[in-house]
């Protein structure tokens, strides 16, 4: 199993949920903050511009169904276990159904390369499709996060535009930032023997885009973490970098960030409905992605069995969905309540999944046979 599930197991054994031994503290907190940052950060040093555009339509058509499918499934889901029009509820519904859009591109690869297919057409366009899903997700992030701050009824629709434009601006600004910083980068590190100074000069760029986002446009600060990440991702020196600060996350920042999402976890607090809603989300998780990613492999000439292979590859959720849930809570859309039932989620699907994909793939092998 990956390593998060690991991590997340460790938060709720020693947090509230059983032992109690653990509570929260703000220096938890904050590491995690700038855990999640990281991890977003790095979700963008992976993010391989070049391959989702030589992957052409065929991932792109598979990754647009695999977001629109579950979030509309998502939200009729979270819709019939709290139904409601007002402003507060349509926003909690409609971020119940971001949540599920995601997609666990790190279990993927793992299943993927355990069995030998990484390399195949079938796991090209799993990782593939799974790396755009989450860009969607980030950005689905972006924009829910920002309408949610648009005040009272009486001007959303004011705000919505307001909101739209910072996001826009936001984007426009990044893209600006990012060409220079790339030119200034490449020029410097050319100049420059020492490469160990690279990690920091990245870290720093990172932290200081995510502050841009989070405070002169409104953005998620993580939106700004994912495109420094993709900044970082075309110059020469990305691998370094990535080595490096991906020790700093895997041994430190990433397991206390996945712990703390599972300290600030009540299990206990979990009753009948919760568990039942819990479990229905779990069922339209896995078959959203079935439905909506295999139907787009279908239009794009995959065969039936190729297709639920897919679709099964991209039911895994993890990093993303955490995160996505984690700023909910912190922007007030999610309530602590509904947490819990996505912690089952993710530690469910990332155990399923590979299951389901060994499962898939040895059938076929007993067929050729």
């Amino acid at each position: 199993m990956p390593q998060v599930v690991g991590a997340l197991i460790a938060g709720l054994v020693l947090g509230p949920s059983i032992l109690n031994v653990v509570e929260e503290t703000v220096f938890i907190r904050q590491t995690a903050e700038i855990g999640v940052i990281v991890i977003l950060f790095l979700a963008g040093l992976e993010t391989d511009l070049k391959e989702i555009k030589r992957s052409g339509k065929a991932s792109f058509i598979i990754a647009m169904f695999g977001v629109f499918v579950p979030l509309i499934m998502g939200f009729g889901i979270a819709y019939l276990f709290d139904p409601g029009v007002d402003h507060v509820t349509l926003f909690r519904n409609i971020f119940i159904g971001v949540i599920i859009t995601a997609t666990s591109v790190s279990i993927s690869v793992e299943t993927l390369r355990e069995l030998g297919k990484i390399n195949t057409k079938v796991g090209n366009s799993i990782i593939t499709a799974a790396l755009i899903d989450d860009v969607l997700g980030i950005i689905l992030l972006t924009v829910i996060t920002g309408f949610s701050k648009s005040g009272d009824s009486s001007s959303v629709g004011l705000s919505i535009l307001i909101v739209t434009g910072k996001i826009i601006a936001f984007f426009i600004f990044a893209l600006f930032i990012g060409v220079i910083f790339n030119r200034l980068f490449e020029k410097y590190s050319k100049e420059l023997n020492e490469k160990r100074r690279f990690p920091i000069i990245s870290l720093a760029f990172c932290l200081i885009m995510a502050y841009i986002a989070e405070h002169f446009f409104g953005v998620a600060d993580i939106t700004g973490a994912f495109i420094a990440g993709v900044v970082i991702s075309n110059t020469n020196h990305v691998k370094y970098i990535g080595r490096r600060i991906n020790t700093l996350s895997y041994l430190y920042l990433s397991p206390i960030f996945f712990a703390h999402v599972g300290i600030s976890t009540n299990l206990r607090m979990i009753d009948a409905k919760m568990l039942v809603f819990a479990l229905s989300l779990f069922a339209v998780a896995i078959l959203s992605k079935v439905i909506g990613c295999g139907f787009g492999a279908r239009l794009n000439g995959y065969s039936n069995q190729d297709s639920l292979k897919i679709g099964m590859g991209m039911s895994a959720r993890s990093e993303v969905a955490l995160i996505i849930a984690s700023n909910g809570v912190a922007y007030g859309i999610l309530g602590t309540d509904f947490f819990p039932a996505v912690i089952l989620l993710v530690v469910i699907t990332s155990i399923v999944t590979p299951i389901m994909l060994k499962v898939s793939y040895s059938r076929q092998l007993q067929n050729d046979l």
